[in-house]
C-alpha cells in the first residue's frame, strides 16, 4: 500500500512538471526553440511551409544569432539552415501582431546577407537563394490566405521578376482558402495553432505524423518540463526580488567569461552545473553585445518586460 502511494505521489509531481509543456503549441516560444532544435524538425517545418522537397539540411554557420556592426542591432533568429543545393532558410514564429514583419523581414534578409560575401569580393555570385519563412498566428494582411509568398518583382512589366533569389512568405494560421493551396500546408498550420493529436488526421501528410511524434515526445519529457518550470521560476524570481536581478547579472558575467574561452553553451551548462535551458537565452543575449559583454546591457536584453 505504501509502495503504491508512493507510485501515486510521484505519478503527481510528474504531471505538475508537464502540465505546462501539454499545454503549449508549436506556435509558443518555448516548445518551437526546442523542436527545432532538431534537423529532421526542422526539414519538415520547411517542406509543409513551402510545399517543397529538401534531400538534406545543414545548421548554417553561426546559426542563430548574426551581428552587425559594433553598437548596431544584431538579430536572433528561430533557426537557420542550408539544404544539399546550396539555398539558405530562416524561419520564424510569431505569435502575436506586434513589431513590423515586413520591415523585419527586409533586415533579416540583410544580414543573412552580409556574411555571404567576403571583403573585396567584386561578384556577388555566392549570394545564395534565401527563404525567409514568418510563420504568424494571425492574418498579417487580413486576405484569408494561409500563405502570402513575395519576390521583387517589376510594376512596368507584370510577371517580370528582379532575381534577386529572395523569397519571403508569410504563413497565417487563421487562414480561409483552405481550396487554393495544399490540404498539408492547411492541416500544419492548424497543428502549429493546436498541437494536439485532434489535428493529425490518420490520413494527413506522414511528415505531419512524424512532426506530432516528436513533439508528443517533448511534451512528455519530465526533464524538459523541469526546465520550463526552472525558467518560468527564474523570470518571477528576478520579478520579486532585486536581489534575483543581482544574481542573475551574476550567472551572465560567469556565462561571458566562459563565452570569452570559446565555450559552447552545453559546456557552460555544465561547467556551472545548469539546466541548458536557463543558460542558452542568456548566451544568446550576451553574443548580441560582444565583444563588450556589458552586464546592464545583457540584463536589459532578458529581463521580463513587466519588470519596468
Amino acid at each position: 500500500m505504501k509502495e503504491t502511494r508512493t507510485q501515486a505521489m510521484q505519478t503527481a509531481e510528474s504531471d505538475d512538471f508537464l502540465l505546462p509543456l501539454r499545454h503549449m503549441n508549436l506556435i509558443d516560444d518555448f516548445l518551437f526553440d526546442v523542436a527545432t532544435v532538431d534537423l529532421e524538425v526542422c526539414k519538415i517545418l520547411i517542406e509543409l511551409s513551402l510545399g517543397i522537397q529538401i534531400r538534406e539540411i545543414r545548421w548554417k554557420e553561426g546559426q542563430k544569432v548574426i551581428h552587425n556592426l559594433p553598437g548596431r542591432r544584431g538579430i536572433r533568429m528561430d533557426f537557420y539552415v542550408e539544404d544539399d543545393e546550396g539555398r539558405i532558410f530562416d524561419v520564424e514564429m510569431q505569435k502575436r501582431k506586434e513589431g513590423h514583419v515586413p520591415k523585419r523581414t527586409r533586415f533579416y534578409q540583410a544580414l543573412n546577407d552580409a556574411p555571404l560575401l567576403k571583403s573585396g569580393e567584386k561578384s556577388f555570385d555566392s549570394l545564395k537563394p534565401t527563404y525567409i519563412v514568418i510563420i504568424c498566428g494571425f492574418d498579417l494582411y487580413g486576405f484569408g490566405k494561409y500563405r502570402y509568398t513575395f519576390e521583387n518583382s517589376c510594376n512596368e512589366v507584370p510577371g517580370l521578376k528582379m532575381g534577386d533569389a529572395c523569397t519571403k512568405v508569410i504563413l497565417n494560421t487563421k487562414g480561409k482558402n483552405d481550396s487554393e493551396v495544399e490540404r498539408s500546408l492547411v492541416d500544419f498550420l492548424h497543428y502549429v495553432a493546436e498541437s494536439e493529436a485532434s489535428n493529425v488526421q490518420e490520413d494527413c501528410d506522414e511528415r505531419l505524423k512524424r512532426l506530432h511524434k516528436k513533439v508528443n515526445g517533448i511534451k512528455s519529457n519530465r526533464q524538459m518540463g523541469v526546465t520550463y518550470m526552472k525558467m518560468e521560476e527564474r523570470d518571477r524570481l528576478i520579478k520579486e526580488s532585486g536581489k534575483a536581478e543581482g544574481e542573475a547579472k551574476k550567472l551572465i558575467q560567469q556565462i561571458c567569461k566562459k563565452m570569452q574561452k570559446g565555450k559552447t553553451p552545453e559546456q557552460i551548462a555544465d561547467i556551472l552545473e545548469e539546466e541548458l535551458g536557463t543558460i542558452l537565452p542568456l548566451y544568446e543575449a550576451a553574443e548580441k553585445c560582444a565583444p563588450e559583454y556589458d552586464l546592464d546591457e545583457i540584463y536589459d536584453l532578458v529581463r521580463p518586460k513587466d519588470e519596468d
